[in-house]
């Protein structure tokens, strides 16, 4: 008799864990509440017939590399990777913008004086690119894969961004490009480990690229469910699960949810000890995001800006401190750090009539309740004059409206919980099995757990192998 196995919540995570146990003939059932599969890693035309937005997730330095969607073989399952001229371009005030290209060495030959200094700190993950992401989207209390890999990144890793960048480096496009992509943690740069951001995102951006998803991001999606669907798994939505015990007798239950998800679910059995630590997880920064429908490009004051896929507003290194620095206290910027993609630029397919989908969201206080629009649309208009009289049409999304749209993201926090202090490394409790909730045949395959947020699927294929390694101890 073969096993079964249930899934509370579609993710990326969620259809992960799926299709691993599927492809170890698993009969494997899936519960979406929503109407539609993906949670936040879907794409509609919100902003009309033709014009594809990314609802959540658009960049993907993670999931061209993901060692989970490499092993399920998803571009054989129509997934194709598209990549910008620029995977990343970081406008500065009164100069050039700097650029992060897919080329270290010509990355590095931009930089001036912070030329052989910026090789050195990001050869670990430049030489060795899948080795750092088979390192770090798995527990951090473990031994390694590659553990002198894993030696050579941690010593770099544990800085706090900040503090390395103006140690190392004096040009402010260097300060800018590592600060912009260390903020991708969504803690100010201030913080321990915040360098690991800057190593990474830099690092993979040198070498594997920031590419989109030909189609949208939901086509990353629409992969997992072909492997699916070739597996036999099925998967119902609109069916919200709130009682364990309606769910029909499995072998493994996973959950593909925050711990505030999981507190509210009744039949959990869950230990006393372990809910004490789910109702003390703290949510981090939140994202305000703004879709908009231009009639052309964006008017860069530096026109190479335009080609790049990702672009991160928040001006020098000093600035983008002080921005994050004020949102983690729980004060809204009037500069925000603002993360932009220009995701019709590498892929035409997303629009049409010379118009342009932008994607844009800025890191506020969680919960914020502020409109924040205004503040997004000035920090944009300052490296881009011109830019505000080009919309021809918007969506605003605040805190609130992401989190209606999916319960997940709890106040607008998209990495399912914040990264700070001891959050980082024990996710979601102090435990070495961080997948496994305590209650026999119950685990957790969320943002929430190990390596946290994004779109690469680990954290469902890290739970899909406990569930399996659990069952062959058995």
């Amino acid at each position: 008799m073969s096993r079964t196995a249930i899934v509370v919540g579609s993710g990326p995570n969620g259809l992960t864990a799926a299709a691993l146990l599927a492809r170890q003939g698993v009969e494997v059932t899936i519960y979406e509440q929503g109407p539609l599969p993906g949670g936040a890693a879907r794409s509609a035309e919100i902003l009309g017939d033709g014009f594809i937005t990314d609802l959540g997730a658009a960049g993907h330095p993670f999931g061209v590399g993901s060692p989970a969607f490499r092993e399920l073989g998803l571009t054989d399952h129509g997934l194709e990777w598209v990549h910008p001229t620029f995977p990343m371009a970081h406008p500065l005030p009164g100069r050039d913008a700097a650029l992060l290209q897919q080329d270290a060495s010509l990355t590095a030959s931009t930089l001036g004086t912070d030329r052989d200094v910026w090789r050195r700190l990001h050869r670990p993950v430049v030489e060795h690119p899948h080795r750092t992401l088979e390192n770090i989207t798995g527990p951090l209390l473990r031994m390694p894969p590659h553990p002198l890999s894993m030696a050579s990144f941690g010593v770099r890793a544990a800085w706090p961004a900040h503090l390395l960048a103006r140690r190392l480096f004096e040009t402010e496009e260097a300060k800018a490009l590592f600060i912009g992509s260390a903020a991708h943690s969504m803690l100010p740069p201030t913080h321990p480990f915040t360098a690991a951001f800057g190593l990474v995102f830099g690092g993979l951006g040198q070498t594997l690229g920031w590419p989109v998803a030909r189609g949208g991001t939901g086509r990353i999606v629409d992969a997992l469910l072909d492997v699916l669907d070739q597996r036999g798994a099925k998967i119902h939505t609109n069916s919200p699960v709130t009682d364990l015990r309606d769910l029909p007798q499995a072998d493994a239950v996973l959950l593909d949810l925050t711990p505030r998800q999981i507190l509210k679910l009744e039949g959990a059995g869950l230990e006393d000890r372990y809910r004490h630590h789910l109702a003390k997880w703290k949510y981090g920064m939140g994202g305000y995001k703004v879709d908009y429908l231009l009639d052309g490009p964006i008017p860069w004051s530096d026109p190479r800006t335009a080609d790049a896929g990702t672009v991160h507003v928040g001006g020098t290194m000093e600035e983008i401190a002080e921005a994050e620095s004020m949102t983690h206290r729980g004060r809204l910027p009037p500069r925000p750090f603002v993360l932009l993609c220009q995701q019709s630029n590498a892929d035409p397919s997303r629009t049409r009539d010379g118009r342009q989908v932008v994607w844009a969201y800025a890191h506020v206080p969680n919960g914020c309740t502020a409109d924040a629009a205004p503040l997004i649309d000035a920090h944009i208009e300052r490296f881009a004059p011109g830019f505000q009289d080009r919309i021809i049409g918007r969506v605003d999304s605040s805190p609130q409206v992401l989190e209606s749209w999916n319960p997940n993201l709890v106040g607008g926090d998209i990495g399912g919980g914040s990264l700070k202090g001891i959050q980082q490394v024990l996710r979601p409790a102090p435990t070495l099995r961080p997948y496994n909730t305590g209650t026999p045949g119950l685990y957790i395959c969320s943002s929430s757990t190990p390596p946290g947020g994004g779109v690469h699927g680990m954290a469902g294929w890290n739970a899909a192998q406990a569930v399996l390694r659990d069952w062959e101890r058995r």
